[in-house]
């Protein structure tokens, strides 16, 4: 979603700074699957309310679910393998050793491994997740003691495995504390379906193994299933931290950001999860509110992965932003304006083009386009229209002095772009434009009819093709520095509706992330 002719022409983005609408194509899906990540589960404010106001709406479905549940196995490994294990110990009076004395020392995962998970949405209330045969194996040193009948007292120090066969239950809560979404979850269920000690190597239960199995399984239960369970909330609120921290980083650039600030509690359906936020842009810090519309949870499906709702009013947020940090603008040498004119076919040798650069050379000209004000975006069901006025100089040098205009006129352009995304690259056309002259130089050749022809010949067919095409680059390898390429995106679809755009989209598990949050918890 670009502006096309000349209004597009000075829509650049500086180096890797963000250039206006591109966090609102392809560039907010990258920003939708690590929101996914954490369960929608971070936000910077947190309101309750039946009311549904938002600039930006993320659902993420059923489906989408099921493709991130199959790495839910390494997440749960990283949890038992982080999860501190205390020392056990108790006493016991048994029949023949009389007072026995015990302790698990040292307690480590020697193996893990996870056959499978499931997950469900319980709706307006959790998520729940099911891992089944979760085999443990832990280790470390059991020491115990006793005094004997005879008076001599038995201290013995063995190393220990313990072998285990675990079901959990997880139902993950998505709740507000402190004006931050968080996740819980309060129901956190470890089942037993094998629990052998084996000692010093021993596999063949004896008389002490089976001793200790009976009076420290009931303990050791308890001890695992507070520590993993508290693990795993600890994890879950670091990922919903590291998902900000990502999210933030994508959607700023340079002077320019977005607060992506809850309007409400996430949604939870028995078919998808959903969020709403803010979408205002800040620039230098600084905010500017506008009136959020009333979101309609009936604008989305539940068939596609992932949707992306945007309000016109965000969009609008962005190019203030954008002109705000001057980057409605372009600059081009004669040399560079010559070939962009000769690749679209353009005669640089017509008598009307010197007439128009005032007989100088073009190779000394410069060539600079900029926004006059604000640009105006609103969607609708044919594209997104941009509306702007913009000015374009041509510039040559006198001997001794600075750069002096030789030629400067004004245009209102209106533009109707749509835009798709494929390949992992961004694609952009124009379907209608509107020019209307406001005003010329006082050059004496400017205000001729054929030099106003002119003009608008070089800038239907020059301007707006040029424009187009190096947006499509420039946009894809910004969108591609903030690591977009590397998502399996499936079929991305970017529709445009009276008020607000759309994206809908099925994707592959996003491996990457994974392993760099991962890497962040060792």
């Amino acid at each position: 979603m670009s502006r096309g002719g000349w209004a597009d022409t000075h829509i650049w983005p500086r180096g890797d700074q963000l250039g206006p609408l591109t966090c609102h194509c392809p560039g907010a899906m990258l920003v939708a699957t690590l929101l996914t990540l954490a369960l929608l589960g971070s936000a910077q404010a947190c309101t309750q309310g039946p009311s549904r106001v938002a600039g930006i709406v993320c659902r993420i479905t059923k489906p989408a679910l099921l493709v991130l549940n199959q790495e839910t196995a390494k997440v749960i490994q990283t949890a038992f393998q982080r999860a501190s294990y205390p020392d056990i110990k108790g006493e016991k009076t048994m029949m023949i050793l009389g007072q026995v004395t015990y302790g698990l020392h040292n307690i480590q995962i020697s193996h893990l491994s996870i056959a499978g998970s499931q997950v469900e949405l319980v709706e307006g209330k959790s998520v729940d997740v099911s891992i089944q045969n979760t085999s443990v194996i832990f280790k470390g040193t059991l020491k115990y003691g006793y005094t004997a009948a005879w008076g001599l007292s038995v201290d013995q120090s063995i190393d220990f495995e313990i072998d285990t066969s675990i079901d959990l239950q997880i139902n993950t809560q998505l709740t507000c504390d402190s004006g931050r979404v968080r996740t819980t979850a309060p129901d956190c269920y470890l089942s037993f379906h094998k629990l052998l000690l084996h000692l010093q190597g021993e596999r063949k239960p004896g008389w002490i193994q089976q001793l200790f199995t009976d009076f420290i399984s009931f303990t050791l239960k308890l001890v695992l299933k507070g520590q993993i369970c508290k693990e795993i909330n600890l994890i879950s609120n670091i990922m919903a931290d590291f998902v900000q921290t990502k999210a933030a980083n994508i959607l700023s650039d340079g002077d320019i950001g977005v607060d992506i600030s809850l309007t409400g509690s996430p949604v939870i359906t028995a078919t998808y999860l959903e969020s709403h936020h803010k979408g205002y842009f800040i620039y230098k810090n600084v905010s500017e509110d506008f009136s959020l519309p009333t979101f309609s949870p009936t604008l989305l499906g539940d068939t596609r992965m992932l949707y992306f709702w945007f309000s016109e009013q965000v969009l609008d947020s962005l190019a203030r932003a954008a002109f705000q940090d001057s980057r409605l603008m372009l600059s081009l040498t004669g040399d560079e304006f010559k070939e962009v004119l000769e690749t679209q076919g353009f005669n640089t040798k017509q008598e009307i083009l010197q007439e128009l650069v005032g007989g100088f050379p073009l190779s000394q000209a410069q060539v600079t386009v900029h926004c006059l004000k604000i640009p105006k975006i609103s969607c609708q069901d044919k594209g997104v229209v941009v509306s702007s006025s913009v000015m374009v100089k041509f510039l040559f040098p006198r001997p001794g002095r600075q750069h002096f205009v030789a030629y400067t006129f004004e245009e209102d352009i209106a533009t109707t772009i749509q835009a798709s995304y494929s390949e992992k690259k961004l694609f952009l056309s124009l379907l209608d434009f509107q020019m209307t002259p406001r005003t010329v130089s006082n050059s004496p050749q400017s205000g001729s009819e054929s030099v106003q022809s002119f003009l608008r010949s070089m800038v239907t067919t020059v301007g707006i093709p040029e424009v187009v095409s190096r947006l499509q680059v420039a946009f894809t390898a910004l969108m591609n520095s903030k690591g977009l390429n590397l998502f399996e995106i499936i079929n991305p679809e970017i529709i445009t509706r009276d008020g607000f755009l759309m994206l809908q989209m099925d994707f592959g598990f996003p491996e990457h992330l994974l392993v760099d949050f991962l890497q962040g918890l060792s």
